[in-house]
């Protein structure tokens, strides 16, 4: 029988699902509960939201959402994390806390915005990625660089009429 609370907890979840950039599912099972204590004070830092949920209330949550996408990524005992900022640096604190904790806990995948479910193999990829400022600044970079030698190659014979004049005035001068 659904109780008020459940429905509290499904529109929570439904919230934080629109307002995330980037979902996570792990399997936390073997994580005990000082680690788990852990995991959530780094995840925090890290500005994620780090919850354990029930599979019905997320599906729940998922479809009213607009997600559908996410119950794959939540099969078992679940927990899932919520990213709002940079989805790349999300991923590289989730995947970076997996990788020391391997032996007690695991990603199961993430959901970036509305595009289909990654694998874990995908959230590590992911957490490769440089900061957001260093990905914009190398794509600004590679949005200049045509302009500029552009400019420099209509500057090249501009150039090139002053210095011959620039010689030819010397040369007059020394005359």
């Amino acid at each position: 029988m659904p109780t008020q609370e459940k429905f509290d907890r499904v529109e929570e979840l439904k919230e934080q699902l629109e307002r995330s950039t980037i979902t996570f599912g792990a399997d936390y099972t073997r994580t005990t509960v000082n680690q788990m204590v852990e995991l959530r004070r780094s995840m925090r830092a890290n500005g994620l939201e780090f919850t354990v949920v029930k599979n019905t209330l997320m599906y729940l949550a998922a479809e009213q959402a607009g997600k559908p996408q996410v119950k794959e990524i939540v099969q078992g005992p679940t927990a899932v994390a919520f990213g709002y900022d940079d989805p790349a640096a999300a991923a590289k604190a989730l995947a970076d806390y997996a990788r020391a904790n391997a032996n007690s806990f695991s990603i199961r995948g993430a959901v970036l915005g509305d595009s289909p479910p990654m694998g874990p193999e995908g959230v590590t990829r992911l957490a490769t990625l440089p900061p957001r400022p260093q990905l914009v600044a190398t794509l600004l970079a590679q949005m200049q660089a045509p302009m500029s030698r552009l400019v420099g190659a209509l500057n090249g014979p501009v150039q090139n009429l002053d210095n011959v004049l620039r010689a030819r005035m010397r040369q007059l001068e020394d005359e």
